[in-house]
């Protein structure tokens, strides 16, 4: 195994070929996962031939700002969801939609129950940055890196990620379930003649792809632990994008340290998040994920976590995926 280093200023491990040299991946024949356990040998030299586990530098953006988590309901157990009037084919889950619609109000308040990923959002658009640019031969240094690229941010809440991609040059959608959240988006991205030009919609994935729309590239952060068929929902990605275009997701690992950190310590002794906001068993391993991208014709390439400095305050690019971590694919071509 050795390091590469790349003009957009990061570290990748590279792992290739059948042999896997990780002791993160392979250990004794079978995959590792540190904190999730073990998964059968196949499972591993299928993930690791397809990842390069990566760390970034992050580029001091000050307008970096990027989708957030969003919130899960206390509980689902006595609650049925309201009946689904179109009949187009749908993943979500109708109470997270109710549970998103009641904080609606709250996505541009950095010191509100987003403010965790607000601080967040720089990390993950260097990652976003650095990946887009190389696949689609950008040069990572321009203002305006992503100009005559059609990006659609699913799940985009009040906008947070769709306006950065929009200052630095794409061509964005912005798509929500949540109507309250689209209105919160319109109405902020209108205070900039930049941003105006994004295109909201209250929507899903499944209704742009019955629209046949496409994209160079789909991006659905922390989305994918709210969905009821997170399959079908990385199918719906895959038709949204074209040929040879990218899809970038991020979420939360299923491990023991994900139950410490992001539910435990976050929402019962630091009080970032609401008692609560997450359900673990809903949470994917990035084994899990790159199979399901791949049943979908999405090549993983790069992974990395993100990793945060409680004395600092910030987050940072790291190659350990055991918590948070993103991932960066490619559509086969047709």
């Amino acid at each position: 195994m050795g390091f590469s280093y790349r003009k957009a200023k990061f570290v990748a491990y590279e792992i290739n070929g059948p042999r896997v040299q990780s002791h993160r991946l392979l250990r004794n024949g079978k995959a590792e996962n540190k904190i999730g356990g073990f998964a059968e040998s196949e499972k591993a030299k299928t993930m690791a031939s397809r990842l390069s586990v990566m760390k970034h530098v992050p580029p001091n953006r000050p307008w970096s700002m990027i989708h957030l988590l969003n919130p899960r309901p206390f509980s689902t157990e006595h609650h049925q969801p309201p009946p689904v009037t179109n009949t187009t084919p749908s993943s979500l889950k109708q109470q997270e939609l109710a549970k998103f619609s009641a904080i609606a109000d709250t996505w541009w308040d950095s010191e509100g129950p987003f403010k965790p990923l607000h601080a967040l959002n720089p990390t993950r658009l260097a990652f976003i940055r650095s990946t887009l640019c190389r696949h689609f031969r950008k040069d990572p240094y321009s203002p305006k890196p992503f100009q005559g690229l059609k990006l659609i941010d699913v799940g985009c809440g009040g906008g947070i990620l769709s306006e950065p991609l929009a200052r630095m040059g794409a061509t964005v959608t912005g798509v929500d379930a949540v109507e309250k959240n689209i209105n919160i988006a319109r109405v902020h991205a209108d205070l900039d003649p930049v941003t105006s030009t994004i295109e909201y919609c209250c929507t899903t994935a499944e209704k742009l792809v019955e629209e046949q729309r496409k994209f160079d590239a789909v991006i659905a952060l922390e989305v994918i632990e709210h969905v009821a068929e997170p399959a079908e929902f990385c199918k719906s990605l895959a038709a949204l994008t074209v040929p040879d275009g990218a899809t970038v997701i991020s979420t939360i690992n299923r491990s023991m340290r994900s139950y410490a950190s992001a539910i435990i310590a976050a929402e019962y002794i630091l009080h970032w998040l609401p008692k609560g906001t997450h359900q673990w068993s809903s949470f994917l391993t990035p084994e899990e994920l790159v199979l399901i991208l791949q049943r979908a014709s999405i090549d993983v390439k790069e992974m990395a976590g993100f990793v945060y400095n409680p004395l600092t305050g910030r987050w940072s690019l790291s190659d350990d995926i055991s918590v948070n971590f993103i991932a960066f694919g490619t559509k086969n071509s047709q």
